[in-house]
């Protein structure tokens, strides 16, 4: 309803009885430029709602929600919004390790890089799920219900230490990552896409929605492009089904082309 206040402001209507057809047409259209496909298809729900209910109030003459068309939402309609690796390097290289946001910051998104680890993962993990010995780290309740251990690669724990030792503030909370200043509490998932979203736009990356989950779709993408399997993918970032994964091969570009260059007509 403010989005639908601002597009009246602009266009000069001042009153909800001047609301016509082609006026609720261009608010549509121009709302569309700024949000996804879901989040039209239920703008223009709450648009029909209200639109009974002007016309029960006797606001509109007649009942305008019958012009509101009616969208829909294709699944796995959507390009994953992966950016390419090298911006992905630049973000993280472009760390300022010396201090201690800089230092935890590091292991944060060496973590969303590597692994390809959700928000709310990365904010969840705790100091017990980090197994110095094996050289794992385990990462419990993700979104499919399962636990997946990973090896430790040696930059992410090199990362690790180097920020319990000299950054994080002693505490007794067991989650791995705490805010820097008193009262010292842990990360929750949006502090993790907010810091995601601030290197990455201090990098230069430039694109809607910028957060963690850029970084997700970046690592599923990595890997698309080096040919590891899907299956092997799904199991790897925790995708609940195939289908999830199967949607990065609409942008795997080197396995595309070679469809369009000849050995298409092969395959059918």
């Amino acid at each position: 309803m403010r989005a639908l206040q601002r597009y009246l402001a602009r266009t000069g209507v001042g009153k909800l009885s001047q609301l016509t057809p082609r006026l609720i047409s261009g608010f549509l259209t121009a709302h569309a430029r700024h949000v996804r496909g879901h989040q039209v298809v239920r703008c223009a729900g709450n648009l029909r709602v209200f639109l009974r209910y002007l016309h029960r109030e006797r606001i509109l003459p007649k009942d305008l929600s019958r012009s509101v068309p009616r969208g829909r939402v294709y699944q796995s309609a959507a390009v994953p919004r992966a950016i390419p690796w090298t911006d992905v390097e630049r973000a993280v290289m472009g760390i300022d390790r010396r201090s201690a946001v800089g230092k935890r910051d590091y292991a944060i998104l060496l973590l969303l890089t590597t692994y390809g680890l959700r928000a709310n993962e990365v904010a969840s993990l705790k100091l017990d799920d980090l197994d110095w010995r094996a050289v794992q780290m385990r990462i419990v309740e993700r979104k499919a219900g399962n636990t997946t251990v990973y090896p430790l690669a040696a930059t992410v724990g090199d990362a690790l230490i180097t920020y319990l030792r000299e950054a994080r503030p002693e505490c007794s909370d067991r989650h791995v990552f705490l805010t820097v200043r008193a009262p010292f509490r842990p990360l929750v998932y949006w502090d993790v896409s907010q810091r995601a979203a601030w290197h990455l736009r201090r990098a230069g990356v430039r694109i809607p929605r910028v957060g963690s989950h850029t970084l997700r779709h970046s690592c599923v993408q990595h890997l698309v492009d080096a040919d590891v399997p899907f299956k092997v993918i799904g199991d790897y970032i925790g995708h609940r089904t195939d289908v999830a994964t199967q949607n990065y091969a609409k942008v795997a570009v080197h396995k595309l082309r070679a469809l369009v260059i000849g050995e298409a007509e092969d395959i059918l």
